[in-house]
């Protein structure tokens, strides 16, 4: 990949691991899955900037990334991460601040606060296995908890997708451009005809392993 003549990255620096909880999505393209996050890191003062690739992507939730360190002229330091992945929330400020974030249709700051107050660390096995507990709470009506409960599910089936495609050693760029091509069949069509990625997708080819398997 062509470097940008702002950027500046040590040619023999070594792949090193960041993980902490986004503190703000400062830009996310649907299309593409680009993003620029900032992230609240263990031992770090200051919130750091990790650059990569996610499907799906909200403030509260956790980023484990793998990448380099690199130091932009005109944004100054940044993680740009190679291999992104998206762990929901598990602290009751980052599940009240994921549920707010506008992420989950039908829910905003407010609502999201009354259903951690309600519901607290279960907030999600609630919304998805018992939703009619939703109707308890005041201001949300059959409509309301249909909205939640279906923008839920649409988002586990994207989460579902992008862990099978980076179990199988699809770095997250590509993992989110194969989603956005095939959808909710992309996990389908890569176990009956992977192949078939190298044609439709511009930029997927395949090479052998050594044990015989196959490299995307």
């Amino acid at each position: 990949m062509m470097r940008s003549p702002n950027e500046t990255t040590h040619p023999d620096a070594a792949i090193e691991r960041l993980q902490g909880s986004v503190e703000r999505v400062t830009f996310h393209s649907e299309e593409s899955g680009f993003c620029v996050l900032r992230v609240k890191v263990r031992g770090q003062r200051d919130l750091v900037t990790v650059v990569g690739s996610a499907a799906i992507v909200s403030a509260g939730e956790y980023v484990e990334c793998e990448g380099l360190w690199n130091n932009d002229r005109q944004h100054g330091l940044q993680f740009k991460a190679q291999h992104l992945r998206v762990v929901p929330p598990s602290t009751l400020e980052g599940i009240e601040k994921y549920l707010g974030s506008g992420m989950v249709k039908g829910i905003g700051p407010h609502f999201a606060k009354k259903l951690v107050r309600a519901f607290g660390e279960t907030v999600f096995d609630v919304i998805e296995q018992e939703p009619d507990k939703l109707l308890e709470l005041e201001g949300i009506g059959p409509k309301r908890k249909e909205r939640v409960t279906q923008a839920w599910a649409e988002q586990k089936v994207v989460r579902e997708i992008m862990v099978f495609l980076q179990s199988h050693g699809v770095g997250t760029a590509r993992a989110v451009r194969i989603y956005k091509t095939y959808g909710e069949q992309a996990v389908e069509r890569m176990r009956e005809k992977p192949y078939r990625l190298a044609l439709d997708i511009h930029g997927i080819g395949f090479r052998n392993k050594g044990d015989g398997g196959i490299i995307i």
